[in-house]
């Protein structure tokens, strides 16, 4: 009403003039204006996308009254060439199994005015009932649109990559279960958390006086061991950064609560996880998942974007893989030991020589024929590079969905595809002598100059191309940021 009263004259002198039993105020009225506004807000995406085609973005969660939710998201280029992905709803779902939730959807649809045949794109977390190959939603809808290809999150798909390292290399996984172990320990009270606090903030104030770290805004804000999050492995990368730099607090709140704790089973698991991270394995596992951790969360930052096409993803991906690549040279290796012998060097963690034999913790009588180099180099950081190539080059295989876009049935019949061979002949050459085009970073910005400069009506099978391309999708974090701020780290950035 407020908002009303500042955008319209009559409504504000209307108010002002009503006697107080008629201030349009009443929990009825005020639902009935949301809902005028959200048909208004609805009415404007369902004219923006017209006969036009769109993908679909589902996800449903459960939420705190334990009903189950599904949110829907339209990913579709506006009449500007610009990439839109819209909330148009929730819909409450008794059940969710796949066909329950396609009755939902084309429920939704009716009343929104749109029709299955328009969807060209499905972009769900990869759970079963969702994408499943035989009897998920996409294939449901599949079988009434072919149209509509099914790509799966890549957000989603990156965090599998990285939970595969963890369960397939068990050292790794037995140092994130001793990380685990370490937050239940040092986060078990607020009394704990405080000390913490109050360690790190006194090791602060002495690296500031002796000059080892530099002050300025910004800098040297208050930390906290973040516990990660269960459906975002890449969480894990700020709780790793978190323990690197508090190392000496948690030490001490160990300390603590090993000789001073009241719980005896804490005060054991204390004594196990001070043993085990004074240890040069945990230093090195420590650094190794942090260099790679933040590679691939980088590239899950950059994937949750609204702007982002599959084009490009893809790129992003291929740049990862690359830089993931480097670290197998000398150069990467000695880059991760500089960092993991200066840290064991400022904590007082022994640290071994590379050259002595390796010796198994668990057999320590049987020989084992090789060094210590070789065990950390090739059986361990070579294992998680090996691993990680596999798995990214499993996962993200989307080059041939590129190349079925031109083969869009209800798009491009035969005629079309004869004429776009040669319209793209001619496009090409024209966008090579035109500056304006000159300088673009990626085909959103293309779709968007070519709406600019009219290009789109002198190329329209070109455009159309275009347009199957960006309305893609590429990640589901628009529709989880209204379910969940653990489920997309960046929703509110």
């Amino acid at each position: 009403m407020d908002y009303s009263i500042k955008q319209n004259d009559v409504v504000a002198k209307a108010f002002k003039n009503a006697p107080n039993n008629n201030q349009m105020l009443s929990p009825k009225i005020q639902r009935d204006i949301t809902e005028c506004f959200a048909k208004e807000v609805l009415g404007h995406v369902m004219k923006e996308i017209g006969n036009g085609v769109f993908s679909l973005l589902v996800d449903e969660c459960r939420d705190v009254s334990d009903k189950e939710q599904m949110a829907v998201v339209l990913r579709y280029l506006d009449k500007c060439g610009l990439v839109q992905e819209k909330f148009v709803g929730v819909v409450h779902v008794e059940e969710t199994t796949s066909s329950y939730l396609k009755s939902c959807i084309d429920l939704l649809f009716s009343q929104l005015g749109l029709n299955l045949e328009q969807v060209r794109g499905q972009g769900y977390d990869g759970a079963s009932n969702m994408s499943g190959e035989f009897n998920g939603l996409q294939a449901k809808i599949m079988n009434e649109n072919k149209s509509a290809y099914y790509v799966h999150c890549f957000a989603h798909k990156l965090n599998l990559v990285v939970v595969a390292i963890a369960k397939k290399i068990f050292e790794v996984g037995d140092f994130f279960d001793m990380v685990s172990v370490l937050l239940n320990v040092v986060g078990a009270s607020c009394k704990r958390k405080d000390q913490l606090r109050e360690h790190h903030q006194e090791e602060v104030r002495k690296a500031i006086g002796c000059g080892e770290i530099a002050t300025g805004t910004g800098l040297n804000q208050e930390l906290s061991l973040q516990r990660p999050g269960d459906t975002r492995w890449n969480s894990h990368y700020k709780t790793l950064l978190g323990l690197s730099k508090m190392f000496s607090s948690v030490v001490k709140v160990l300390e603590y609560v090993e000789k001073d704790g009241t719980d005896t089973g804490k005060r054991r698991q204390a004594r196990g996880l001070l043993k085990y991270f004074q240890t040069f394995d945990s230093a090195f596992f420590l650094h190794m998942m942090m260099m790679i951790l933040a590679l691939t969360n980088g590239l899950s930052k950059t994937l949750q974007r609204k702007d982002k096409d599959i084009v490009n993803a893809i790129s992003d991906v291929e740049s990862t893989k690359r830089e993931l690549e480097k670290l197998r040279t000398n150069e990467g290796w000695d880059s991760l030991m500089r960092k993991v012998y200066c840290f064991c060097e400022k904590h007082d963690i022994p640290v071994l020589d590379m050259e002595d034999a390796y010796v198994n913790p668990k057999k320590p009588r049987q020989k084992t024929g090789i060094n210590n180099e070789h065990y950390y180099r090739v059986d361990c950081f070579f294992a998680v590079l090996d691993l990680l190539g596999e798995e990214f080059n499993d996962r993200f295989n989307e080059a041939k969905l590129l190349k079925l876009a031109k083969h869009y049935p209800d798009d491009f019949n035969h005629q079309d595809m004869v004429t776009l061979e040669h319209e793209l002949g001619l496009y090409i050459d024209n966008i090579l002598h035109d500056t304006r085009f000159s300088s673009l970073d990626k085909i959103g910005d293309l779709a968007k100059l070519m709406v600019d400069t009219r290009k789109h009506l002198s190329y329209p099978l070109v455009y159309r191309l275009l347009k199957l391309a960006l309305t893609l999708p590429v990640a589901t974090a628009t529709v989880e940021r209204f379910f969940s701020y653990e489920d997309c780290e960046e929703c509110f950035a």
